[in-house]
């Protein structure tokens, strides 16, 4: 039987990435960590970070094929673009390192090491930059290549030098960051949002090193006489373009997935408290009133500060005695300490409006104080969730005494 012969090119030409997607991953990374840099310019860390997602933006811009071929015209110059999109690559390289120098170090570390580090990275990928230009000056490149550069020119004298020098000094800056990363990542006590976005970090270093293996691969097999020029061609942008997704992920991650877990835990105390809001407003009979649309934080403490309001003026009218019983009762009945105390609560506060409605405060002969409310005010969320099981606060009223009107179950 014949054969069919396996083309990788075609294989992975099905999965193709337009450069367009991480640029766009990369740049709403950028635009989440914007404000804050520029509320903070002057933290070492967050002009890394900026810098180093502004250069990976530039990269996936100036590296597409239309842009390539757009500044090669706009220049007048063949391949204009090759030393400029290599010095992004390298730029890009260098602001990696001195973003994970400074990020594991931290502001407080200033020591000679630490400066020695930055100033090592910064003069020699400064001057790898001066030299990819010097060798572009040199070199003999009039055929515009806008896909194959590299594997075309790549026994080109000075063009082959230029190639190999910004493929190793790239290498280099991901084989150490990727090092640096993963040895972080597994550090003790670090909050589960930052090791995540440190692996995802990690992950996508370890892919720009799959993106050099796969292009001096190619360069290689042209030194030898063969074929291999789709490594470069067709597996490295896809591989390029899924590291800079799985590098913005990483930033991003503990950004957004901070604010997120604030916020949900915001909106869940917010409607925790919605049990106890509601009777604090019928119990109050003024309402509350009207309020313009506000932050989930915002209307959190409005609504804590009506419902403690509301509480401080029940509070003469609370039976101690009463509470202390109803949490017996409630402990007997095999309710935990901390449950059995806010049911013991909710029963002491349904009983006080009650006792209200029958003896409004301007009739009353009772001491203008009651008893200390601290527990009371500090324990508004137990209280509200125990008002969600009307059953389980009549069973404690059946033990306790005089009946207290039950409230009826929020959803």
């Amino acid at each position: 039987m014949r054969q069919l012969a396996f083309d990788p090119s075609e294989f992975l030409g099905e999965f193709y990435i337009s450069f367009w997607i991480p640029t766009a991953v990369l740049t709403a990374a950028l635009v989440l960590k914007l404000p804050t840099i520029i509320r903070l310019w002057r933290d070492p860390l967050l002009r890394a970070v900026g810098g180093l997602l502004l250069l990976a933006c530039a990269v996936f811009v100036f590296c597409s094929p239309s842009t390539i071929h757009r500044v090669n015209r706009l220049t007048g110059v063949p391949n204009f673009s090759a030393p400029w999109c290599y010095s992004l690559i390298t730029a890009m390289s260098a602001s990696g390192l001195l973003l994970i120098v400074t990020w594991r170090n931290g502001l407080s570390d200033r020591s000679a090491a630490t400066r020695r580090a930055v100033r090592w990275v910064v003069s020699a990928y400064a001057g790898v930059i001066v030299a990819l230009w010097l060798l572009f000056l040199l070199a003999d490149a009039p055929v515009e290549r806008v896909r194959d550069l590299d594997t075309f020119y790549a026994a080109t004298p000075f063009m082959r030098e230029e190639i190999l020098l910004y493929l190793l000094a790239h290498g280099a800056a991901c084989t150490v960051a990727s090092r640096l990363i993963w040895n972080w990542a597994h550090t003790e006590g670090l909050d589960a949002l930052l090791r995540w976005g440190l692996k995802l970090l990690g992950a996508g270093y370890w892919l720009n090193i799959v993106f050099n293996t796969a292009k001096l691969t190619a360069i290689g097999a042209r030194w030898s006489g063969h074929d291999l020029d789709w490594l470069s061609t067709n597996l490295a942008p896809p591989v390029a373009s899924l590291s800079a997704i799985l590098v913005a992920a990483g930033f991003i991650l503990p950004h957004a997935g901070q604010y997120l877990h604030d916020r949900w835990h915001v909106r869940l105390a917010h409607r925790e408290l919605r049990p106890l809001y509601q009777l604090m407003r019928t119990a109050s009979g003024d309402g509350v009133p009207f309020m313009l649309r506000a932050t989930p934080e915002l209307r959190l403490t409005r609504r804590e500060t009506f419902v403690r309001d509301v509480l401080l003026q029940l509070t003469r009218h609370i039976d101690a005695d009463l509470g202390h019983r109803a949490y017996d009762t409630a402990r007997a009945l095999g309710h935990p300490p901390e449950h059995a105390q806010a049911l013991a609560s909710a029963v002491a506060v349904l009983d006080a409006i009650d006792s209200r409605r029958r003896t409004p405060d301007g009739d009353t002969a009772e001491s203008a104080t009651g008893p200390d409310p601290t527990h009371l005010l500090r324990d508004i969320a137990p209280i509200s969730r125990a008002l969600r099981r009307p059953e389980e606060i009549e069973a404690v009223r059946a033990g306790t005494g005089p009946r207290v009107r039950t409230a009826a179950p929020v959803e």
